[in-house]
């Protein structure tokens, strides 16, 4: 084992045991004023700076990893993925901190089943614990690649390594230590982005990359990554918004919408250095340590390189603190939809102390899947959160669509919608063979999955229910606006089609054309006075402005 090895196991494995220790602390503390609900949701005392580092943690973290990675192989337009992550932040900010926290939403099955019911709500959290262990996953094969390139271990027992200290890490944990673990992560991202930068500047420093522009000029052009991927990463993130279930765990523990939103402005601001700082460190191993073909290997033999031991074991405990911070809330999350969503709508008397035992359990459960994901891909950490996000997304955005904005979708149609969004993303990069960047039709599955997802639950809901367009004039006037925004873009799509389809943007407008329909469609319709199908949900009344 190598000394930088030493250094990175003991910072790690001692970082970990204090998380441990305190967040266990900081939850049954809580817990003695707080009761269980605290598990969840922190008793709705966090303040803004709690949540600016929670957020932190979540989404900067991770995309700091993903940018390294990209950069590698792409050069500076890895930067549009950072820039992506943080409208979305942005976004979650402005629109929808305020409307979820006066529904006190924990999970984003939660509002699925609140609004379908508990077949729906099992389906949505079995789901959605299928996914977050494929988010966990990315940011765990980056520590685990620091450890398989220090030590014997080969990268298979240091991944494994790797979510065992995980599960440790999150056993006794609860949303209190979470908080208290994102925290002090920030603490250490800033450490690993001064030793990062120290790194740049001793070698290759600026003088690396006027070489690399030289011999390989597509590593500075800010759109090497191509059109169809980036659209692709603000489309996700854009998107995700409205089911980034994670996040809005952590900004609903706030203790009021307003400071939850100072929380998530100041969090995105945060976010700046570590995308900066991620695309330098990932082009500049690409200069110092080129052809590697594991990126994230790459990057700590460029650290071990340029930097001494207790520098680079600095350095990767930022690494694991990156992969804290973005698997540790994700596994968790997950694991409530799983434990604490389907377990309450597979058992619908089951006590708090029950939930939060189905948790536990399902901890253990995600981190194998966590395990079994990192053994089938290793070499495209940043591919498993495309791949993730496709397949949630394609399933639960509709419901969720519906569930704040058309009272009249019913529960057969959600359930429908969400089995064949999520199977059509998966078909589709079965169709494309599983490629990073490379698409059947050319065509991204995030935006396959996502339009039947809309398909699906406007088709089946129309065709099995009596509706009517709506007497609201004011609505009925958006609506005709929408559809007509929508013929339009269909217009102008099948005049281009050509060039959407050699530029990768046809999946984009054709998800554009559903979303426009879609808003037509909720505008238009309402239920008709005679209809008396026990499909619709009871509490449609129930609908949220945005």
């Amino acid at each position: 084992m190598t000394a930088p090895g030493l250094w990175t196991i003991g910072l790690a494995v001692g970082y970990t045991l204090l998380l441990a220790i305190g967040g266990r602390y900081v939850q049954r503390r809580a817990a003695a004023g707080e009761g269980n609900g605290g598990f969840f949701v922190g008793g709705r005392t966090f303040s803004p700076w709690t949540v600016a580092f929670c957020i932190t943690g979540l989404f900067s973290g991770s995309s700091y990893i993903a940018i390294m990675e990209l950069s590698y192989r792409t050069g500076i337009s890895a930067v549009w993925y950072g820039v992506a992550e943080t409208v979305q932040v942005l976004l979650i900010a402005l629109l929808l901190v305020k409307p979820l926290r006066e529904k006190l939403v924990v999970t984003v099955t939660g509002i699925i089943g609140d609004r379908f019911g508990r077949a729906a709500q099992a389906v949505a959290g079995i789901i959605t614990a299928f996914t977050f262990p494929m988010w966990s996953v990315a940011t765990a094969i980056a520590f685990a690649s620091a450890l398989h390139a220090f030590t014997d271990l080969s990268i298979y027992a240091s991944i494994i390594v790797t979510a065992v200290l995980l599960l440790v890490f999150l056993w006794s944990g609860g949303m209190r230590a979470v908080a208290f673990t994102q925290t002090m992560n920030c603490f250490v991202f800033v450490a690993m982005l001064i030793v990062g930068v120290a790194a740049f500047l001793i070698n290759p420093g600026f003088a690396g990359l006027r070489h690399l522009a030289l011999e390989r000029p597509g590593m500075l052009d800010l759109y090497g990554a191509g059109p169809t991927l980036i659209a692709a990463w603000f489309g996700t993130f854009i998107v995700n918004v409205i089911l980034a279930q994670a996040a809005f765990q952590m900004t609903m523990s706030c203790r009021t919408p307003e400071e939850g939103r100072k929380g998530l402005f100041m969090a995105a601001s945060f976010g700046i250095p570590l995308i900066v700082v991620g695309v330098l460190l990932g082009t500049a191993a690409a200069v110092v340590v080129p052809n590697q073909n594991l990126p994230l290997v790459a990057v700590p033999v460029y650290i071990a390189q340029v930097l001494p031991a207790p520098l680079a074991g600095v350095f990767f405990l930022g690494i694991w603190a990156c992969a804290l911070g973005w698997a540790g809330p994700c596994q968790f999350s997950g694991a409530t939809s799983l434990g604490r969503d389907v377990g309450s709508a597979l058992r619908p008397r089951a006590s708090e102390q029950d939930l939060i035992r189905y948790t536990r359990w399902s901890l253990v459960l995600l981190t194998v899947l966590m395990i079994v994901f990192a053994f089938l891909r290793t070499e495209q950490s940043a591919w498993w959160n495309v791949l993730a996000w496709t397949l949630r997304n394609g399933a639960t955005l509709a419901p969720v669509l519906a569930a704040f904005f058309w009272p009249l979708a019913t529960r057969r149609a959600a359930l429908a919608a969400m089995i064949v969004g999520f199977a059509a993303g998966l078909i589709w990069y079965q169709l494309g063979g599983w490629s990073p960047s490379k698409f059947h039709l050319g065509i991204h599955p995030v935006w396959v999955g996502m339009s039947l997802n809309v398909v699906v639950l406007i088709g089946v809901t129309l065709g099995s229910v009596r509706w009517r367009v709506t007497g609201n004039g004011v609505r009925r006037r958006r609506g005709f606006v929408a559809a007509a925004l929508c013929l339009a873009a269909i217009g102008m799509a099948g005049l281009n089609a050509p060039l959407l389809g050699s530029s990768g943007f046809l999946g984009l407008a054709a998800f554009v054309i559903v979303v426009l329909g879609a808003i037509a469609t909720f505008l238009l319709t309402q239920a008709s006075e005679r209809q008396q199908d026990n499909d619709i949900p009871a509490n449609t009344e129930r609908q949220v402005t945005v």
